[in-house]
């Protein structure tokens, strides 16, 4: 299979690079600096790739030649610092307009259109929920980022207008050994200082980096899946009891708490993606038959801190 990508220089999308690889798919990559990329990794320097800004333009229309499958992972990172003005606009536009430029350019190819998109969302598409359950069929939440994500899966459903297969992955928090969030929450735990933030009640929606690959896998291999999938296992935890179990893995003590005010004070308006509490459930991928590698936490954090999960 000959499988288009975005994001390929990501955490997840290197992962899902190098997975495909492994399973000798064609990789054609879209990225800003191609020159950049094709010293991230083997698998990306052997790839075909394409220079592409998501926000200006359609990639170019020889990416599209012949790709059985498309994967939209590219986005500017919601936690990377302040919201300020400007980087909630970096923030939308690089999921909306990227997403809008990509689905024109899929438009656009002449004879078979790519038959399946497989493209990122997030849990943030809820909001703060509380302690309702949440699957695929509840509606959006109120939120900045809710309304990012509801416009971000609209550009992508577009794709099913012209015959395209859309499956809308709403990611949670992914875990992994290497960068994202686990890495930046590792050494003050590792020094004792880790603690919940602020109540520690709210709902703290994860996923092994190997699941949410394996949920990817999955989608291009199943074509009666389409829509939402929650990309989050089903082993969900409060943010009390996952820097607990943290803590336990790492046999190090729980500190005190961050207080809400304090986070906010740190961080303004962002302090929103880490209070939000989403008791979000995979519904679509049990359905569908996904088998979570790693269905707790517990098991999750055994493997990225003890005996890491060698690919």
């Amino acid at each position: 299979m000959r499988v288009l990508m975005t994001g390929a220089t990501g955490v997840i999308g290197g992962a899902v690079a190098e997975r495909l690889a492994e399973g000798g798919h064609e990789l054609v990559v879209l990225t800003r600096n191609p020159e950049r990329a094709r010293g991230g990794s083997p698998v990306l320097a052997a790839a075909r790739r394409y220079r592409w800004n998501p926000e200006e333009a359609p990639p170019p229309a020889e990416a599209f030649a012949g790709v059985d499958a498309v994967i939209h992972l590219a986005g500017e990172p919601v936690a990377a610092g302040r919201w300020t003005e400007e980087q909630k606009r970096r923030i939308r536009d690089s999921r909306v307009l990227g997403t809008r430029h990509l689905v024109e350019g899929m438009a656009l190819v002449k004879d078979a259109k790519p038959p399946q998109l497989i493209a990122a969302s997030a849990v943030g598409f809820y909001g703060d929920r509380g302690e309702e359950l949440l699957d695929e069929a509840s509606p959006p939440g109120t939120s900045y980022l809710s309304e990012v994500c509801r416009e971000w899966e609209e550009e992508s459903r577009r794709a099913s207008q012209f015959g395209s297969r859309v499956v809308l992955l709403r990611i949670g928090v992914v875990l992994s050994p290497t960068g994202g969030a686990l890495e930046k929450m590792l050494l003050p735990f590792k020094l004792g200082l880790g603690g919940r933030l602020g109540s520690g009640r709210q709902w703290f929606p994860w996923i092994h980096l190997a699941d949410i690959v394996g949920l990817i896998e999955f989608a291009l291999a199943n074509p009666t899946l389409a829509g939402p999938v929650n990309g989050v296992a089903p082993g969900i935890v409060t943010n009390e009891a996952f820097t607990r179990i943290l803590a336990a893995t790492l046999n190090r003590p729980v500190f005190l708490p961050v207080p809400e005010f304090a986070l906010r004070l740190m961080t303004g308006e962002m302090a929103a993606v880490v209070l939000a509490s989403q008791r979000v459930t995979p519904a679509a991928a049990l359905a569908a038959g996904y088998g979570f590698r790693f269905p707790s936490l517990e098991s999750a954090l055994r493997d990225l801190l003890v005996s890491p999960t060698r690919g």
